[in-house]
């Protein structure tokens, strides 16, 4: 049966990996992967730093058409090629239904697509400029928090299909929290979002599939049995005692 997910099932085509000792393919979670199954809704990759969850979500982006900076799947600029040739190697089963926009939104290069958007809409055009659908404010001249805020609010939109690497760099908790309600009122217009994340209030989303990439490759986990939960948890319960111990 045909899933009427955007996404569904992602298979590492094990028969075009160059070689498993180098990189990214040496990674656990690219080295171990068969399949993975993306969740309708929210799916989330965590892990500690160098684990490869990011360069598993560009991967995956990369697959489906989004510039490999960042953006719609229209940018096609690009400051450094620095991506990975792991997306060639990958195949997503596609549901039926087709996203009616996407995004990938890269934190580290999240100001090479503000730039980019700047340029475009410097040029003459009959068309409506770009920032003009990510708030008309250009999003130089506002903080990194207010810009990523101004992409959720005005640019994502129903029937999409999101990629987000570690969106929580440019967000106080208080802004995580509203960028959580954002993700939940568009999942229920039938958005899909995969979301490479250290965030412990993030990845609290309900219902949503937590993956976490570690020495063993890829394994589902609940919510409360993740580090990121139950470091946060620890600290908040006797930040002195947490204090000492990583301070001795």
């Amino acid at each position: 049966m045909i899933s009427s997910q955007f996404a569904s099932r992602v298979t590492l085509l094990r028969d075009r990996v160059p070689s498993f000792d180098a990189y990214p393919f040496n990674l656990p979670v690219v080295r171990y992967l068969e399949s993975l199954e993306l969740h309708p809704a929210v799916t989330f990759l965590v892990g500690e730093n160098g684990s490869g969850k990011s360069t598993l979500l560009e991967a995956l982006a990369v697959s489906l058409g989004f510039n490999a900076e960042g953006g719609s799947r229209n940018f096609r600029f690009g400051t450094r090629a620095s991506h990975s040739e792991l997306h060639a190697c990958l195949r997503i089963a596609k549901g039926f239904r087709r996203p009616r926009t996407g995004y990938f939104l890269r934190a580290e290069s999240f100001f090479n697509v503000a730039t980019e958007i700047e340029r475009l809409d410097a040029e003459p055009c009959a068309a409506a400029r770009i920032i003009d659908s990510h708030g008309g404010r250009s999003l130089h001249e506002q903080s990194h928090g207010e810009s990523f805020m101004a992409l959720l609010t005005h640019r994502f939109g129903e029937q999409g299909l999101y990629f987000l690497d570690e969106p929580e760099a440019a967000l106080s908790p208080r802004r995580q929290l509203a960028a959580l309600a954002r993700i939940h009122q568009l999942v229920g217009e039938q958005c899909q979002f995969v979301i490479a994340t250290h965030s412990p209030i993030l990845m609290a989303y309900p219902d949503a599939r937590i993956l976490h990439c570690g020495a063993a490759g890829l394994q589902e986990v609940a919510y409360r049995d993740t580090e990121h939960f139950r470091m946060t948890r620890d600290f908040m319960a006797d930040p002195q005692a947490m204090l000492e111990r990583w301070l001795r």
